[in-house]
């Protein structure tokens, strides 16, 4: 328990300086761009004369040196405070906690689903080598690799939402329906059928991919011809011999998609109306509302850190070497 906590705070301490260069890097890129959060907002109310403008502005603190708006902005983090959010007229905080949730929702159900149909995909393609299944899997794999996510989100919607009508076309809930807790939980998993599958298919080429080259290297392996020649069940050679180092290249691109996985939800979340974190970068943009993409870009990066950690730990579960270089290094 003392070494994972030990563990834990190196990483935290690691992913500090990531933070802050990220926070900087979100300053500079948004002030070399023309425009303000307040410049948006009178042309989304289309009225508003320069006097008020300025006064916006003075409120706001959008009249300060860049310097000073900047030691302000760090202040304010280091104080855990996100600042306020212009476009929402709210706190950065109280904003991406109602965002938050609906694309963890969506992002964690996305990654094991495909992850898993991925792992198991490409161990039975693997296990038929240059059979019909390894090659009808290929195929699949090579094909969903070249669709964008957007053009199978849009299909979706017209085959199952508008044709068959065996799903809502968007959204997280059905307006105007008063459920329970039972049926409001069956409701929105219904409803996050078809955005968690397109993005789970948008990733799954690559998973197949990975387990398929890894249980096809793993098997050439020396251990894996021991154990054979000892006579243990083809079954647990399967499983434990091959499946379980071949899942390192997989855990290891799941947390290198972790980070890509936000950008892909913009696209899903704009196609099916769901209001996430994703389609909330997408306003904050639109809206040139600084504090709030700095924010969401933390929380970004925040949820892309703990990520590294969880398949940091994961690592250690898989492969026993990974723990006695641990031992070694302490």
């Amino acid at each position: 328990m003392a070494r994972t906590s030990a563990f834990l705070a190196g990483r935290v301490l690691q992913a500090l300086p990531v933070l802050l260069i990220v926070a900087v890097g979100v300053f500079v890129l948004l002030e070399m761009s023309e425009g303000d959060a307040v410049d948006a907002y009178l042309a989304g109310i289309g009225a508003g004369d320069a006097g008020f403008a300025a006064s916006l502005r003075e409120q706001y603190g959008l009249q300060d040196s860049v310097a000073t708006r900047f030691l302000t902005y760090l202040t304010s983090l280091a104080q855990f405070d996100l600042g306020y959010s212009i476009a929402f007229s709210k706190g950065v905080a109280a904003v991406i906690a109602e965002r938050l949730p609906n694309t963890l929702l969506m992002m964690v159900s996305a990654i094991l689903l495909s992850a898993s149909m991925g792992i198991l995909l490409g161990g039975i393609a693997a296990l038929r080598k240059g059979g019909v299944v390894d090659t009808c899997v290929t195929i699949g794999a090579l094909v969903l690799n070249a669709t964008p996510g957007f053009w199978l989100g849009l299909l979706a919607i017209v085959l199952f939402a508008v044709k068959l009508r065996w799903f809502p076309i968007g959204g997280l809930s059905t307006l105007g329906a008063d459920y329970g807790v039972v049926q409001s939980t069956l409701d929105t998993a219904r409803h996050l059928v078809l955005p968690v599958t397109t993005l789970a298919m948008t990733y799954l080429a690559l998973y197949v991919r990975l387990m398929r080259g890894a249980m096809i290297e793993v098997a050439k392996s020396g251990w894996v011809r021991a154990a054979r020649s000892r006579g243990v069940p083809k079954r647990s050679v399967t499983v434990n011999h091959m499946a379980r180092p071949a899942l390192l290249p997989v855990v290891t691109m799941i947390g290198l998609q972790s980070g890509t996985l936000l950008g892909g939800s913009v696209v899903i979340e704009t196609v099916f109306s769901i209001p996430g974190l994703g389609a909330l970068a997408y306003e904050a943009v639109n809206q040139r509302d600084l504090q709030l993409l700095a924010g969401i870009l933390l929380a970004g990066t925040l949820l892309v850190v703990v990520m590294n950690i969880l398949i940091d730990l994961a690592y250690s579960g898989l492969d026993p070497r990974v723990r006695l270089t641990e031992r070694n290094q302490r």
